[in-house]
């Protein structure tokens, strides 16, 4: 991996043949990615962050901000877990037959599996990732034009999706956690980025063209969505 360092701020370098500008983009986290075309010099890569250096400030302030004091979740009854948009209460029991299940809106754990709770929590989302998303991006595949070989569902760190070799999309098991309408902006952006590799006018206006809200849910998850996926 390919790194720069331009004053206090420092960014992750992917170059690519067919970028013919530079960009930047603040990661989940907080990271920086300076993307730029291949012949690019040092000099124009550190023109352009200079030229940026107020908005970049203030996206680290952004997801400073919504990444601070978000409290650990405790694995007691009562406390709320998030699924689909939606907050369930737990109720922890003496005895079912596997871990976690979800059973008339409430998340039951049994009381023994507790102590390893994000564990087995963690567990439950991705099983259930895997079969919601399989038939949700079967439908947007249709409505964007793109071809996809199949889904996975892993942790990704501080990215919500990507896209692999011979038309694979990754998706962070998180996402299922936030409410439908934005999970559908996160499948119908890794859908684009199968026809168009990056963020161009291009691939803006092929997203508007299958989702023409796409700016207020794009919104909707810088704001809102690292609190939402707090489990």
């Amino acid at each position: 991996m390919t790194t720069i360092t331009i004053d206090d701020l420092h960014f992750e370098v992917r170059r690519s043949a067919r970028r013919r500008s530079v960009q930047i983009t603040v990661d989940r986290g907080g990271e920086l990615i300076l993307t730029a075309p291949e012949s690019c010099g040092a000099a124009t890569m550190e023109g352009f962050v200079h030229a940026k250096r107020f908005w970049i400030y203030t996206k680290l302030a952004e997801k400073e901000l919504h990444h601070a004091a978000l409290p650990a979740k405790r694995y007691v009854t009562g406390e709320g877990f998030p699924y689909l948009g939606r907050s369930h209460r737990l109720l922890l029991v003496a005895n079912q037959d596997i871990p976690v299940k979800l059973e008339h809106g409430r998340f039951k754990m049994r009381r023994a599996d507790a102590a390893d709770g994000r564990a087995h929590m963690t567990c439950w989302y991705k099983e259930h990732a895997q079969a919601w998303l399989n038939d949700r991006i079967h439908h947007l595949a249709g409505r964007v034009g793109a071809d996809y070989a199949g889904i996975t569902v892993h942790d990704l760190g501080y990215r919500w999706g990507s896209c692999g070799k011979g038309g694979n999309v990754h998706i962070h098991w998180r996402t299922i956690l936030l409410p439908p309408r934005i999970i559908d902006y996160v499948l119908t952006h890794e859908l684009v980025h199968l026809c168009e590799a990056h963020h161009t006018l291009a691939f803006w206006a092929k997203v508007e063209r299958s989702m023409p809200d796409f700016a207020s849910r794009k919104q909707w998850l810088a704001e809102r969505g690292s609190r939402t996926v707090n489990a």
